[in-house]
């Protein structure tokens, strides 16, 4: 497409596209927004080095490409605007997430990319919120790295958990890269690797003392609890990643309980999800932390989005054209959009429109190929999200259409002169 623009005459045209949730994921009412941070380094670092241009030079559907469009990639950067929701933001479906205002060619190559990096961390930010909202205060891990599709998918996933609502992560590398506080247990190994359970809980205890988390079940989880327990403090508590969580959860307090250990935490680990751990806590299950692991890093119950990257303005010669497409069931809305938050409902209007009383939505982060503001830590974008989510977001929120962004839906070309209310 990037030399097609290019044969045609096109890449002196400006367009506009927009990334928006077409569809909410399965099971959910709205999604938390994660992965901008990828957005801004890929396109403040677009470029083509002489290897891979040598590369696409080859491949036969360059065939006819012109002389010229290798010259145009070996200098090529990013040049246009970059407008986009903060991390942390909650979203519903309909509603933008970001927009990109540059040359035809410079707006169009990012599409793929985008769409991979923002859908696969909102994902992940999505269903770490409900997670941490069914445990009720109790803090969640993530756990999920050897689950994960990547190792770099690991890191990711734990940073975008940590962003939906959970209290840290058994990632190290996300914690060296985004301050996350890291978190973890020993693995079954470590029973198996000594000639008694007794002897591997007296060894992690003289290493990690009161951070001390003894796994439990590599053999029999009750009997493990009278051997952690026979040890006595310091230690943080136990661990249980396989049985009747329920069941075993209140014999492990008892057994602790008798030891005087009454401050030890009891988490449990294997399997678990919103709903397994919502129900443990409805029956009365005294566990003070979840591990979660596999249902987190893949987002199990709704792994894909609706996302899409769609073309909604272009400018050639001065004059500018609203897109959109038309299909059944995948008609998109023409013209450059802002997002108006209220309270109670958000407003879809033109780019070029005020609301009073509402927050913008889409804030400038590159401008003219420059970034113009600092990107927050990842503990105020946890924040942000804690803040999107009190109270929890109730189901069927309203998004209205502005009346000049329905307008310019029923009739393309129709012009405005500037909203009154932004000057």
């Amino acid at each position: 497409m990037a030399a097609g623009y290019f044969a045609a005459g096109k890449q002196n045209d400006t367009g506009t596209f927009e990334f928006t949730v077409r569809r909410l994921p399965r099971n959910r009412d709205f999604v938390v927004v994660a992965g901008l941070h990828r957005a801004i380094d890929y396109l403040l670092n677009l470029s083509f080095t002489a290897p891979e241009i040598a590369y696409l030079r080859q491949l036969p559907n360059f065939r006819n490409a012109p002389a010229a469009f290798w010259d145009y990639l070996a200098d090529f950067r990013f040049t246009g605007n970059l407008f986009a929701v903060p991390e942390g933001s909650v979203l519903y479906e309909g509603q933008p997430v970001l927009n990109i205002q540059a040359p035809l060619i410079e707006g169009q190559l990012p599409e793929t990319y985008l769409l991979s990096a923002i859908t696969f961390e909102t994902l992940v930010a999505s269903k770490a919120a409900r997670i941490a909202h069914a445990a009720q205060g109790r803090n969640v891990v993530e756990f999920g790295t050897r689950r994960a599709h990547t190792p770099e998918a690991g890191v990711l996933g734990a940073r975008a958990s940590y962003i939906g609502g959970c209290a840290g992560t058994s990632n190290t590398l996300a914690g060296f890269r985004y301050g996350i506080p890291v978190m973890g247990t020993a693995a079954h190994s470590w029973v198996m690797a000594f000639s008694s359970e007794t002897e591997a809980f007296r060894q992690l205890q003289l290493l990690l003392a009161d951070r001390t988390v003894h796994l439990l079940d590599t053999y029999d989880a009750l009997e493990g609890a009278r051997k952690a327990a026979a040890l006595g403090g310091p230690l943080w508590g136990v661990r249980i990643d396989s049985g009747n969580f329920l069941e075993l959860s209140h014999h492990v307090r008892r057994i602790l309980d008798q030891a005087g250990l009454t401050e030890a935490k009891i988490m449990a680990s294997g399997d678990l999800d919103e709903t397994r751990i919502a129900d443990l806590i409805a029956q009365g299950a005294p566990i003070d932390a979840f591990g979660v692991g596999t249902e987190l890093a893949v987002s199990g119950d709704a792994p894909s989005m609706g996302s899409i990257y769609k073309l909604v303005e272009i400018e050639s010669a001065g004059i500018v054209r609203r897109t959109a497409k038309h299909s059944p069931e995948k008609r998109t809305l023409c013209g450059a959009k802002q997002l108006f938050r209220h309270p109670d409902h958000d407003i879809l209007t033109l780019h070029d429109e005020c609301v009073s009383g509402a927050e913008a939505m889409l804030q400038p982060y590159i401008i003219g190929g420059r970034l113009v503001q600092t990107l927050p830590s990842v503990e105020k974008i946890r924040a942000r999200a804690a803040s999107a989510m009190t109270p929890w977001p109730s189901p069927g929120r309203r998004t209205e259409l502005s009346a000049r962004l329905e307008a310019v839906n029923l009739n393309p070309n129709q012009s405005f002169p500037p909203d009154a209310d932004c000057l």
